[in-house]
Formats: structure tokens, sequence, C-alpha cells
């Protein structure tokens, strides 16, 4: 059987790097998984984006060799005739979806390429039920959490029915159970013939598949990843530092949160786990006085409370990423070094990057730096670990801890336990509007 997408020699830099951002790639995507793996940076984004034709034609730049999908040279096919052949789901689920509510989201590809409605319906609606997305279909785009966009985003995909189904890190904000049931669609979609490319930063799917591990660029065979090794964190908490008290919070008359009691002290971090959609970001929004509860009272302690949100693009504007963290200091009066947070996150070599032209893994932690300069007195942090490979990880959990040991308070809303268990935070479950604290081992109803 021919390949679906083959790419031999190919070479590409960005327009305005001297530096390869693919280098002499030679690929065959046949169906079945293919599973790539690398470091923040070192290419994935930018090859998944060849399928498609985003690179070149969107993004421009050079490019050598050849690639090909299906009778298609990628070089001189457009990229709406691509779309017809590859389906796409972005590392950022923000940035595709088009429109206000759920089941036309979905449709929306269907009906442009001309189907009949009926048709149109029956894929839109099975695409929801694969992606665990049917409870959303009358959902407004605007009112959903970001794991819950994620799922949008894989039901649009679905929907079109690609011959070659590329997804740049899709499970990074899906819980356990969702994520559990993409896997199972993608083993599903490989056996029946589809391809399915599927990006992580972390060597940790259990898909059995081709597996690939691209490095500065250039395709290596996989190792086995490193230990990170990390000491449970010994916490003395201090004086309280925020509480929530009886809050009710919502989107109109949808009540996400309803009654939450719930506080944090000075030098602890807790844990917001739960499912999608469960309310874990409404209650940060509401902690960090960005959301105005309808009923309760949110309190926090003076000095700065820091908020990182899912889309960690919304808060980079400068620049440059030391003047995202410059700006930060400034504002705040600290005067702590910057090349501090910049050492501890491993951004030194990237202080003159235009932070939006960075990788989906490096933007995550340049938003976390410009965030956490200056040793807030709170911090907010929306799945922090997305996009992060192993070694980045690690040093997001030393950041945590000095700041921890500095006295601040840390709330993170996370599906990833390893950092859980790194930064020593204390559970709370946050689901159907309630938030269930995990106290030595016991959960009582906050």
């Amino acid at each position: 059987m021919a390949p679906l997408a083959r790419l031999t020699g190919l070479s590409y830099r960005y327009p305005a790097s001297e530096v390869p951002a693919l280098d002499s790639v030679n690929l065959e995507i046949e169906p079945g998984l293919t599973l790539l793996y690398g470091a923040s940076g070192s290419g994935k984004s930018t090859l998944l984006r060849v399928f498609n034709g985003l690179i070149p034609h969107f993004y421009g730049g050079r490019v050598a060799g050849l690639a090909h999908v299906g009778d298609h040279d990628v070089l001189r096919t457009p990229v709406r005739r691509l779309a017809t052949h590859t389906g796409f789901v972005f590392q950022d689920p923000e940035v595709q979806l088009l429109q206000a509510r759920v089941d036309r989201e979905v449709a929306f590809g269907p009906a442009n390429l001309g189907l009949p409605r009926e048709l149109v319906r029956t894929r839109t609606e099975a695409a929801l039920n694969r992606a665990g997305a049917w409870h959303l279909r009358e959902r407004a785009v605007a009112t959903l959490s970001g794991g819950e966009r994620q799922r949008v985003a894989i039901a649009a995909a679905l929907a079109m029915e690609p011959a070659i189904l590329v997804l740049d890190e899709p499970a990074s904000q899906l819980d356990p159970d969702a994520a559990a049931s993409l896997a199972d669609v993608c083993e599903s979609l490989a056996r029946t013939g589809t391809a399915v490319v599927l990006a992580e930063p972390r060597l940790t799917s259990r898909l059995a598949g081709l597996r690939l591990h691209l490095q500065q660029g250039r395709l290596e065979e996989p190792s086995p990843p490193a230990p990170v090794e990390t000491t449970p964190l010994e916490t003395r908490p201090g004086a309280t530092a925020w509480a929530l008290d009886g809050v009710t919070a919502g989107f109109g008359r949808r009540r996400v949160l309803e009654s939450v009691h719930l506080e944090g002290r000075s030098g602890e971090a807790v844990a917001l786990i739960g499912p999608n959609g469960g309310g874990k970001t409404t209650l940060l929004r509401v902690l960090a006085g960005l959301m105005a509860p309808s009923g309760g009272r949110a309190w926090r302690r003076e000095g700065r409370t820091a908020y990182l949100p899912q889309n960690p693009t919304a808060l980079l504007h400068r620049p440059t990423v030391l003047a995202e963290v410059e700006l930060t200091l400034r504002r705040t009066g600290a005067d702590e070094p910057p090349d501090l947070v910049l050492n501890e996150m491993g951004l030194l070599h990237l202080t003159d990057r235009y932070p939006r032209d960075l990788s989906g893994g490096e933007r995550q932690r340049a938003a976390i730096a410009a965030v956490l300069a200056g040793s807030p007195a709170i911090a907010l942090l929306d799945e922090p670990t997305r996009g992060l490979d192993d070694r980045t990880r690690a040093a997001l959990v030393g950041t945590l801890r000095r700041l921890l040991d500095q006295g601040s308070a840390v709330v993170i809303a996370t599906h990833d336990r390893e950092l859980v268990a790194a930064v020593g935070a204390r559970l709370v479950d946050v689901g159907d509007g309630k938030a269930i604290v995990a106290r030595a081992g016991a959960r009582t109803r906050a």
C-alpha cells in the first residue's frame, strides 16, 4: 500500500530564522498510529503543519526537499485542498473554533464540503459521540473549559473523515477519562485505515504505533526518557492567604460553582483536580478577581495575585521574552533580577525572541516566567504543564518550590498528578458545583 504522506529530505526555516526548524526529514506516513515525541522547540508542531500545508503556505520561510500528501505536492497545493485530506487539531484549540455553538462548529467543515444536510447531521452526531462531546452539543463555545474546547476541536476534525488525522498534544487539557476515550478513538481509526499522527512532549503514551523522536528538527530513534527525580516537599503552611466563603458562580443560569467554602494558606500549594468543565477554571477566575461570584465572597490577602490562564498567548504582547518579565517586575516594583526566573524556566537563550513566534511549550514557559516574576503573594496557575517536557516540568517544580519557601500561596488546576506530588499539593476535587477537599486520605464535602 502506498503511504498516505511522504516527506523526502525536507528542510524548513521560518522567515526570520537562520536555524532550521526541520532538517533533512525523511518520513512515510501509512495507515495506523505514528507517535511523535520531542522537547519544547524541537520542531513537532512545525512538522505537523506540513501535512495540512500551513508550512509553508501560511508561515512562509524557506523550504528544501519534497512533501506529498496523497497525490498532492504540498508545496504546490492550496491549503483548502489539503484540508479535505488532513484533519488537524492544533495545540491551542482556541485558535480553530469559529462558530458560536458547539454543534455548528462540528458541522462547519462537512457543510463547507457541500455534503447533503442529512449527511452533515449524521457526521456531526457521530463525531460528537466519538469525541465524548455529545453533552456539549448545544453549549456556547465561549462557556467551555479548555478541556471541553479540546474535545470539540477533535470532534470537528473527526467530522471531516480525513485520510490523515493530525493531533498536536491532543490530551494536554483532558481529564483522565477523556484522555482514555481519545486513545480508544485513535486506535479505532488506525484499525480502519486512517493515519493518525499524534505529537506529545513526553514519551508517556501507551498507544501502540510507530514511535519517532524529533530533536532540533531531526528525526531520531526514540530512547527511554531519563527519570526526573524529585523528593517530596515538606510544607509548613502559614496564615490564611485566600478564602472562598459560600461562592456561587457560573454563566447565565448555569451554575458551575455552588456555595463553595475553601481556603488556602501562605506557603501551601492547593491542586484543583476533576473532570473537564467541572469548574476548576471558574474557581481560579473568581479567586483572581476576574469573575464576580453571583453569591458569596472571595477574599485574598494583600499583595500581588498572579494568574496564568489556559491559553498563555493571551498574556504575551511585548516584543521579547525579556521584556515580558521586565514589565512584570517594573509594575510590581520588585527588585528581583529578571534572569532568576528566566534561568529557572530555561529561557535565557530565548530572551530576545518574540514570544508569539515560539513553540507552544516555549510560549508556555515564557508566560509562566512573566507571571511568576517578582514572587507574587498568590500564584494561580491553570494547566501550567501544558506543552512542557520532563525537563521543563522539573524546572517549573523548582520555581514553585522557591515561591512556597518564600511564603507564596499556590493554586494549580491540573490533571498532572506528578506535578501535584512534586509540590506537595493538597488535593481539591472540583465538580458538580462542589469542591471536595482531601485531608489525610479522607474527603469531606466543602
